[in-house]
């Protein structure tokens, strides 16, 4: 063995700190972009905001927000023990918050989120201080929907504890929460959605209950298909005795949190405004996101004349001033640009609806624009334009697709738009089945499997047949 020193050529990137900032700059909403700046613009001495007539424009109020479906939990508070479980510190009895003047509506009940829900129960467990921080982990970490949908070892990293928690006390402290009410929440899978509901029920008043189970166990697919007859054989069991833990599966709910109200609301400002001028669509950056913000002049060129050197702080807080400035123009021409991509392609959703949406995905604009996937995903991370048809998030115009008759793709929001409409013009006596809309969408040239139109019946709120044929059966 012979130890040699070797040179070799290569290209190698290196992330460096503005680097860094520029990535995560460009992923934030506006809103959070407009705090960065904020921030930056107290702090730093170099940097000043443009008055309105400078910028030629006139004084005008910023955009009202715009409401927007909450996507994402709240971040786990590292608050104090006697705050964990607590709540307004109003007096609800008498409808006072300490001020002399006070509003009636402060007594009308509002509806709890599941949040709300679940942390109010909690509080009134018997836990130590250790446990009641691992059970609000696990609170927070729950969806709408009331399903947990972030691993436990990734919470184990969240959890301000020391020593750090191990994975035997998050599993003890998801069952104290998968025991609350309803039942069913805290769940991975729909499968242990289910079984959760089933354990709480009572055996005797429910005989079913354990065929129930063992379906969900081992044979959810099998029902989820209708395969009765298979499943009776895979179970052995009477017909009739199928037949009731069917009715008792059916009773169930898949998302235990939907009856509750929604999470804190979001406000969101469009980043892009879409109009039609001389009869093509254009994308423009709404004018009242950008920050009107430059790099002072008159302390420019003190410190040009002083003898700083350029390592030092205030040196280097001017760089940063240039930097934000430069940065601010890239990040909104790199937002019009992917914007305008989205846009051109789908053109036709714009004149004809949701049926003509065309199925689109994250490479296809990266190629469009000259830009790496990973950048297009971030500039298309919680941003909205404001068009004809709503104010929409950029998310909205990427979906999966399936093939048409002639081979071609069709977007799977065209399917969904598609089987609205066919629901909405159906017969209220003769409600169209699963099976039904999968040939009626074949005679449009839309092959899609049966399970898939469930699925996307299901994502668009629309009741089963059964259901909706009840609902119209006239009462005696």
């Amino acid at each position: 063995m012979t130890v040699s020193l070797q040179m070799r050529a290569g290209h190698q990137l290196t992330m460096t700190p503005f680097l860094q900032r520029s990535i995560q700059l460009l992923q934030l909403g506006s809103l959070e972009f407009q705090q960065q700046v904020q921030e930056v613009l107290t702090t730093n001495p170099f940097l000043e905001t443009i008055e309105s007539e400078e910028a030629g424009t006139t004084d005008a109020e910023p955009p009202e927000p715009t409401e927007a479906p909450t996507e994402e939990p709240e971040a786990i508070e590292s608050a104090g023990l006697d705050e964990l479980w607590s709540g307004a510190a109003t007096d609800y009895r008498s409808g006072r918050t300490g001020d002399d003047e006070w509003d009636p509506a402060l007594m009308v009940p509002g509806t709890p989120t599941l949040r709300e829900h679940l942390l109010q129960q909690a509080g009134c467990l018997r836990l130590s201080d250790r446990d009641a921080v691992l059970v609000q982990a696990v609170i927070e970490a729950i969806d709408g929907s009331g399903y947990l949908t972030q691993p436990l070892d990734e919470l184990m990293t969240l959890c301000p504890l020391d020593p750090p928690a191990d994975p035997d006390e998050l599993r003890i402290a998801l069952h104290h929460v998968q025991a609350l009410a309803p039942a069913g929440v805290a769940a991975r899978t729909v499968a242990e959605c289910l079984k959760l509901q089933l354990l709480a029920l009572e055996v005797g008043d429910h005989p079913a209950r354990r065929l129930a189970i063992r379906i969900v166990d081992h044979h959810l697919e099998l029902l989820a298909a209708h395969d009765f007859q298979r499943l009776q054989r895979e179970l052995g069991c009477e017909e009739c005795d199928l037949q009731s833990a069917t009715v008792l599966l059916r009773g169930l709910t898949p998302r235990p949190g939907a009856g509750f109200g929604a999470d804190e609301t979001q406000f969101v400002v469009a980043d892009v405004i879409v109009q039609q001028h001389k009869g093509k669509w254009v994308a423009a950056i709404n004018p009242e996101v950008i920050p009107r913000i430059h790099v002072s002049r008159f302390y420019a060129s003190i410190l040009k004349g002083g003898r700083e050197g350029g390592g030092s702080p205030v040196s280097q807080q001017l760089r940063e001033a240039r930097w934000l400035v430069r940065n601010i123009e890239q990040r909104f021409q790199t937002i019009q640009r992917v914007a305008q991509a989205i846009v051109d392609h789908q053109t036709r959703f714009f004149d004809y609806g949701a049926m003509a949406m065309k199925p689109l995905t994250l490479s296809e604009i990266a190629d469009k624009v000259g830009l790496h996937e990973s950048t297009v995903s971030r500039v298309t991370s919680r941003k909205y334009m404001t068009t004809p048809r709503g104010l929409l998030d950029f998310k909205h115009f990427f979906g999966s697709h399936v093939e048409t008759a002639a081979g071609a793709p069709c977007s799977a929001t065209a399917v969904r738009a598609l089987i609205t409409e066919l629901v909405g013009a159906e017969d209220a006596t003769r409600p169209l089945s699963d099976i039904k809309l999968t040939r009626l969408l074949e005679q449009r040239g839309i092959r899609v499997a049966r399970r898939t139109v469930s699925k996307y019946r299901d994502s668009l709120q629309i009741a089963s047949v059964e259901v909706r044929r009840m609902s119209h059966r006239p009462h005696a």
